[in-house]
């Protein structure tokens, strides 16, 4: 599939990221001075490359991933590398976590890929309910909206620390400022995630219709999705930190609180599923 749409609202998602980065890197030459371009010019290619490199890291290692056995897991592997050889993509490295609830989510891009898998979903889904999430998890890793995730995450996080910095450094540095700093910081980095969250609800959609085509049906995903949310509702722990959430199958979706929601309703997708 071209997915035409998502490549667009990733175009334009990307598009706005820069120009928060380059409003950051002006206000950072404001600061100090001309001097710092050449710096700057380094310091972001650098930066942009440590964000995507952190990112997978720090993804695998919030939930302690450790890779899937496949002396255990022998057909597990078979199916992602069948599943992968005919999404054209090379088969990605399979990891396993314990999260708490069921649950999976893959990092990185095509050719360098990982899709994580909790021990809770292993135990609660059949194994065509499996299959299904991995083909959504690999459809990710094939459209790279994954690589704009991690990527959309990282820059909010830089821009609104250097947004809290220009109010510590322009102001009279006392108690009013400091606070002043946190607010402004979370309110910049709150507006910069709007434009990635807007990616993250349509590109699950994507997926799912990417798993259906994949698979032959939609019928398992959309039975997996069902299990998915029985068991995050009756779990007591949940293991997964916001940023990992917004990467996996399933996560916040739906209500009143939609425009900063990570997925859209599994009602919805569950449906289109099915439709």
């Amino acid at each position: 599939m071209g997915h035409t749409g998502l490549k667009i609202r990733m175009a334009i998602v990307g598009f706005i990221l820069f120009a928060f980065y380059a409003v950051t890197a002006v206000a950072v030459m404001a600061i100090w001075g001309t001097g710092t371009l050449p710096l700057l010019l380094v310091g972001s290619v650098f930066l942009i490359g440590a964000q995507y490199k952190i990112g997978k890291w720090a993804a695998l290692r919030s939930v302690g991933a450790e890779d899937l056995p496949e002396d255990q897991y022998g057909d597990l592997h078979r199916r992602v590398e069948s599943l992968s050889k005919d999404m054209g993509i090379e088969k990605p490295r399979l990891m396993i976590a314990s999260m708490g609830v069921p649950n999976a989510f893959a990092v990185g891009r095509k050719g360098a890929g990982t899709v994580v898998v909790s021990r809770e979903l292993l135990n609660t889904l059949e194994p065509d309910e499996v299959e299904g999430v991995l083909a959504h998890e690999l459809a990710h890793i094939r459209n790279r909206d994954v690589v704009m995730m991690v990527l959309g995450q990282g820059i909010a996080s830089i821009v609104a620390i250097v947004a809290q910095w220009a109010v510590l450094l322009t102001g009279d540095n006392d108690i009013a400022d400091f606070f002043l700093a946190i607010v402004v910081g979370n309110v910049v980095q709150f507006i910069v995630m709007l434009f990635v969250l807007a990616i993250s609800r349509y590109r699950e959609y994507v997926a799912d219709a990417d798993a259906k085509e994949a698979i032959g049906s939609g019928d398992p995903l959309a039975s997996a999705l069902e299990k998915i949310q029985r068991g995050n509702a009756s779990a007591r722990e949940d293991n997964l930190d916001n940023q990992v959430s917004a990467l996996a199958i399933f996560g916040d979706g739906g209500g009143l609180a939609s425009l900063l929601s990570t997925h859209p309703p599994v009602e919805e997708r569950i449906q289109r599923l099915r439709s």
